[in-house]
């Protein structure tokens, strides 16, 4: 479990191909000073497990479907990150419970800058509509945000300076894919709100 904010904007330093699979080393001295095998630390969102710790980099396995249903797989060497450790029972949950879990891909439409924040609209895929409300908390790249408009097909968030500087989110392009985690509390609702046949 995590909180959504990020810890470090790390690095991608390398890619291993596997048989369907791959190996990442990932740069994040911070995160990985006291990362020991099998703890988990979220990568743009995609909670990973270390395999491996080196002192600034670890190392974590991504099966196919990850590289697949994520934005991870379209990451190449050099590329930042942003990179959060799982939560403790001590933890200050300044953002919102984050599995970890990617939802879903989405894609930046489109950037409007503001005097002291900046405006990000993302494209949404159709089955996540449901669960993303105005002033409801997503996790894009795995960063906690609140959104501050919705439609069909896309949701905007609005952007602070720490934000857009200490995260991946400040480079992300129009035509960028980010990983998108709806709340999972919607989720937990929507599978116990009564259906059709149990109402009447």
């Amino acid at each position: 479990m995590f909180t959504g904010i990020v810890e470090e904007l790390g690095t991608l330093a390398a890619v291993e191909e596997l048989d369907r699979a791959a190996r990442l080393r990932l740069k994040g001295p911070r995160v990985a000073v006291d990362a020991t095998y099998g703890d988990s630390i979220a990568v743009n969102g995609v909670c990973l497990t270390v395999v491996e710790n080196t002192g600034d980099e670890f190392t974590a396995d991504v099966m196919a479907e990850t590289l697949t249903r994520s934005a991870l797989g379209g990451l190449v060497p050099g590329d930042p990150v942003n990179l959060e450790r799982a939560a403790t029972l001590s933890t200050r949950l300044g953002g919102h419970l984050v599995q970890g879990h990617v939802d879903g891909v989405g894609t930046v439409l489109e950037r409007r800058p503001d005097t002291h924040w900046e405006v990000v609209r993302i494209g949404l895929p159709p089955e996540l509509g449901r669960y993303v409300v105005e002033k409801g908390s997503i996790a894009v790249d795995g960063v906690s945000l609140t959104v501050t408009a919705v439609a069909d097909d896309w949701f905007e968030v609005s952007l602070i300076p720490t934000t857009l500087s200490a995260t991946t989110l400040g480079g992300r392009e129009p035509g960028s894919r980010v990983n998108l985690e709806v709340d999972v509390v919607a989720k937990y609702v929507e599978k116990l709100l009564p259906g059709p046949k149990e109402q009447s």
